[in-house]
């Protein structure tokens, strides 16, 4: 009768992390570096964001403190103002402690919008007239270039 063969030490097997089908991981469908990885929400709010930017450098003092906003849809109640059609955006005015907000609705943008450079140039025009309510003034007057195109 033969000697029992002594156990070798046996190394743990490498965990596989792979799909049902054994096919390897499965990673993002673009990688994070290219434009397309962006969602539309994200470049709507970035749309927002340059509008803005670009009116507070005119208008600091008097945008000081107000908030900038983005939601998708406006609620289903409208403003005792608006009469008619979907908002485009609102204009809330400082209130109890609350200072003033504009907000931009993402959607009935993106429904109007021909393709991204008339999404980029609406949500200019928005943002410009938002601000002009804000500050009562005519939009021409918080941006001289408003009224290109209209």
């Amino acid at each position: 009768m033969s000697s029992p063969v002594p156990h070798e030490p046996v190394e743990p097997r490498p965990v596989r992390r792979r799909d049902r089908r054994g096919r390897g991981p499965r990673g993002p469908l673009m990688p994070a570096t290219v434009p397309a990885y962006r969602s539309r929400a994200r470049r709507f709010d970035e749309l927002v964001l340059g509008a803005v930017d670009g009116l507070e450098k005119q208008w600091s003092r008097q945008l000081e403190g107000t908030e900038f906003a983005v939601e998708d849809v406006p609620p289903s109640n409208p403003a005792p103002w608006e009469r008619g059609g979907v908002p485009l955006g609102r204009y809330f005015p400082a209130d109890a402690g609350l200072p003033a907000r504009i907000v931009v609705y993402r959607r009935p943008l993106e429904t109007r919008a021909l393709d991204q450079d008339d999404l980029a140039d609406l949500v200019h025009d928005v943002v410009v007239e938002q601000v002009a309510h804000l500050l009562g003034r005519s939009p021409d007057d918080v941006d001289p270039g408003y009224s290109d195109g209209h």
